[in-house]
């Protein structure tokens, strides 16, 4: 599975690319890949919604299962992929590019600082 090393990631298999004070959030491959094909993604598509880090942001339905998505840091919403309404299968084809979910203003940049680098991700995935 692919875990790029320039993203960091969460133990409920979010990752998070920063683009200055913007965090761009998705799911992991091996989230999508336990999930199996995504059918529906709900998300606060209208933006300016203020999450705190651990709370959830949506939920996301595949041919398994439902689950909550749940964001890794604090910020306002400032847009949601909008391509996910119509493709949600984009997460499936790209998790990491097109797949990709939110784009929050961070409210503390140094939350980054406690999510896990690609290598522990993988750690923490051996150990499961």
């Amino acid at each position: 599975m692919n875990h790029p090393e320039n993203l960091k990631y969460t133990k409920t298999d979010e990752w998070i690319r920063l683009e200055g004070d913007v965090a761009v959030i998705g799911v992991t491959d091996y989230a999508q890949d336990q999930l199996g094909d995504i059918v529906y993604i709900e998300l606060p598509w209208d933006g300016g919604e203020q999450l705190d880090a651990g709370a959830k942001f949506g939920d996301i339905e595949s041919v398994k299962a439902t689950s909550e998505l749940v964001s890794p840091v604090s910020g306002q919403v400032i847009e949601a992929n909008a391509e996910l309404k119509e493709h949600p299968e984009l997460i499936n084809d790209s998790p990491y590019e097109q797949g990709w979910m939110l784009k929050i203003k961070l409210n503390d940049p140094s939350e980054v600082d406690q999510l896990l680098s690609a290598e522990d991700y993988l750690r923490h995935l051996q150990g499961r």
